[in-house]
């Protein structure tokens, strides 16, 4: 600044009669850098590095990824406050409480049960995903076998026949509707991935580019052979002969979408200890409120002998207008075609561990996006837990006591349920030695709140009016027979 003015004086002053210069320093003007000004100067950009070293230090402290020294005392989510009640009534107030991962690698202490700490690692962050080593002890894990062997266990079904077709034809789409619903990319021709991404048909097969080939040969829906369907010929093609083809083949267990057997065990009031016990550790782990937590589906313990598997899926659905939530549509009396289980969060517990196979796959965790066609490339699907479980993102393996947690909805940014988290996609893959044993606990919760408080009254005064035992809840026996898992 010194420097500029002195060049404006200069030209302030030009043309005027001036005696020549002296030697030395110019006489009246200051140095660009006095004293003074270097001082200030000085003291700003020491401060300025004070406090850079002040912020590196505090993230470092903050991520600290490791577990503690011996003597050191870590934050513990245990310590935080705990998450309010839900109470009667619709309240802006009401919010989901949600856990932080922080980053991959992260842990976080947790007091779960009195005078035991566990770690809960984030294992991924889309979803987000976490695992708890030793959530259940080695007892534990033989009791809730013992119990759903003495339950007696059933084969898991996947949206039986019958159900499909009569679900089918309670929709009102015309063909031209169905048609591009399946052309995802609108080029007017349906590929075989196309049809393979959103096919599940109602036998529950899992459906491969050989299979499709197959029922397109058996139904005469492709004359040139080529793999790829037309509008024109897709307008040739009657719906109802595809779900004929599919209900007249014979199918192995290694067909399905899911092999395995399965039981539910009841959780409430008057429950085994155990039961109890682990619903009041989930209640900590996951700091959802009681009565979300307490009117969600009973346990389910799920046997995988060899050659067991379960394709990759995710465990709820996304909430159309014409869907509802199994849960909520028992009070709330609203009719729809389509239900879905509306589970906010999943708890996994693995119960033995397995000889062979047997791993938790996420084929798509922490995928910079998403894109539902990449599932399948060059005759390669991800979702095919049998073949390509080793080309997945990630892979759990089942260790006894170890819970896997995560989200399988995102939140709406308001402290609720939002839209579906499709990186959850997971599966089971394939068990090549041995036995695997699994149980699941799935929080219920529907995203849309009003049906979701709703509930939470009428389930309130059900238990209140003391009309009928706490073991009989409506909640486990709407699940006593259910086939159906998405």
């Amino acid at each position: 600044m010194a420097a500029a003015a002195g060049a404006a004086v200069a030209a302030a002053t030009a043309g005027q009669d001036e005696d020549p210069p002296l030697p030395g320093p110019p006489i009246g003007r200051r140095a660009v850098c006095s004293r003074p000004y270097f001082v200030v100067l000085m003291v700003f950009a020491h401060l300025y590095v004070l406090n850079v070293l002040g912020l590196l230090l505090f993230v470092h402290i903050s991520s600290d990824d490791g577990d503690p020294e011996p003597g050191k005392e870590s934050p513990s989510p245990a310590h935080d406050p705990p998450a309010l009640p839900f109470s009667p009534g619709i309240s802006s107030s009401h919010a989901l409480p949600r856990l932080e991962g922080i980053k991959v690698g992260h842990k976080q202490k947790l007091e779960l049960v009195p005078n035991k700490i566990h770690y809960m690692k984030t294992l991924s962050l889309k979803p987000l995903l976490f695992e708890i080593p030793d959530f259940l002890t080695e007892d534990e894990c033989k009791l809730i076998i013992h119990l759903a062997q003495l339950k007696g266990l059933q084969k898991s079904q996947i949206l039986p026949t019958d159900d499909y077709e009569e679900a089918m034809e309670m929709i009102d789409i015309s063909q031209m509707d169905i048609f591009n619903l399946l052309d995802h990319n609108q080029d007017g021709q349906l590929q075989l991935k196309e049809v393979l991404t959103h096919t599940r048909l109602g036998n529950g097969r899992w459906m491969t580019p050989e299979s499709i080939r197959e029922m397109y040969a058996a139904v005469k829906a492709d004359p040139d052979g080529n793999g790829v369907l037309s509008l024109e010929e897709f307008k040739q093609l009657n719906i109802r002969d595809f779900h004929k083809y599919m209900g007249s083949q014979k199918v192995k267990m290694s067909d399905l979408v899911r092999n395995s057997q399965h039981t539910w065990l009841y959780q409430g009031e008057g429950a085994h200890q155990v039961m109890r016990s682990i619903r009041q550790r989930v209640m900590h782990l996951t700091r959802l409120p009681p009565e979300i937590v307490e009117h969600s589906e009973p346990l389910q313990v799920v046997q995988y002998s060899q050659g067991g598997h379960y394709h990759a899926h995710m465990d709820s659905g996304p909430v159309f207008p014409e869907t509802a939530c199994s849960h909520t549509k028992l009070v709330t009396n609203e009719t729809a075609p389509f239900e879905t289980s509306c589970r906010y969060v999943t708890v996994l517990f693995y119960l033995n561990n397995v000889t062979g196979g047997g791993e938790t796959t996420f084929p798509i965790a922490d995928n910079r996006t998403y894109e539902e066609m990449s599932l399948i490339q060059n005759d390669v699907d991800l979702r095919d837990t049998r073949k390509h479980c080793d080309k997945g993102n990630l892979r759990v393996k089942p260790l006894q006591g170890t819970a896997v947690f995560w989200y399988n909805y995102l939140s709406d940014g308001e402290g609720w349920v939002g839209d579906l988290d499709e990186y959850s996609l997971h599966g089971g893959c394939l068990v090549t030695e041995g036995t695997k044993w699994i149980a699941n606990n799935w929080i219920n919760v529907d995203p849309n709140k009003r049906r979701q408080l709703q509930f939470q009254q009428e389930m309130a005064q059900y238990i209140n009016s003391g009309d009928e035992d706490p073991s009989e809840w409506t909640v486990d026996k709407s699940y006593s027979d259910v086939h159906v898992e998405l």
